[in-house]
C-alpha cells in the first residue's frame, strides 16, 4: 500500500511537470524576388536573433525563426538596391509570407 502511494504521488508530480511547460514552436518568413536573378541572401533581424538563407530562383524561405517582429533585408546583386522591409511579425508555429518584393536598379 506505501508502495502504491509513492508511486502515484511520483506519477502525479512528473503528470504536473510535464503539462506546466508551454512549447514554443519557432515560426518561418518566405517569399520571392523579381527578377529572379537579382538578389543573393535574404536576412532576417530582431533584436535578439539575426537569420540568413540563400535566395534561389528568386525565392526564400528563412526557417527556425523565433516569434517577434522582424526586419528582412534583401542583399541585391549590383546594379540592383538592397531591399527592406521592417515590422515583419513571425508568429508561434507559422509561415510569414511577405510575397512578393521587386528590387529596383
Amino acid at each position: 500500500m506505501k508502495k502504491t502511494k509513492l508511486t502515484l504521488t511520483a506519477l502525479s508530480i512528473i503528470a504536473a511537470g510535464l503539462f506546466a511547460f508551454n512549447v514554443i514552436t519557432n515560426g518561418s518568413l518566405k517569399g520571392t524576388v523579381s527578377p529572379t536573378d537579382a538578389a543573393v541572401r535574404a536576412w532576417a533581424i530582431s533584436d535578439t536573433d539575426t537569420l540568413k538563407t540563400d535566395i534561389a530562383d528568386g525565392a526564400f524561405e528563412i526557417t527556425d525563426a523565433k516569434p517577434g517582429i522582424y526586419k528582412v533585408i534583401i542583399e541585391a546583386n549590383p546594379p540592383y538596391k538592397n531591399a527592406a522591409k521592417e515590422g515583419v511579425e513571425v508568429k508561434d508555429g507559422e509561415t510569414t509570407d511577405l510575397g512578393q518584393i521587386t528590387l529596383e536598379q
